[in-house]
């Protein structure tokens, strides 16, 4: 799958916003060979995905996504994204490493 960019407006970007995350650093996860997961919530219109990854700082970040068709693109659409805390943090480098 190739994909050719984000999807960013005003349905999805207040969401991100919210946390205090930027649109530069949540594309620099995404690009940067995040730790991919499915989502488990339940949804039945589209599939989503969960990425943990650092931004260009080191901090972690959790984001859900979702993949959606422009024509004939596949851009990634940011559902939500946050930094992500200290116990969680642990929780992850631990299935990481095991």
């Amino acid at each position: 799958m190739t994909i050719s960019g984000f999807d960013w407006d005003k349905g999805n970007w207040p969401k991100c916003a919210k946390h205090g995350l930027s649109k530069d650093e949540i594309e620099y996860v995404l690009t940067n060979e995040p730790f991919l997961l499915p989502d488990r919530s339940l949804q039945d219109d589209e599939t989503r995905f969960n990425a943990v990854g650092k931004n260009y700082a080191g901090r972690y970040i959790f984001i859900v996504f979702t993949i959606r068709e422009s024509g004939a693109s596949q851009l990634m659409r940011p559902i939500s994204a946050r930094y992500m805390h200290q116990k969680e943090i642990k929780c992850y480098e631990q299935q990481k490493d095991s």
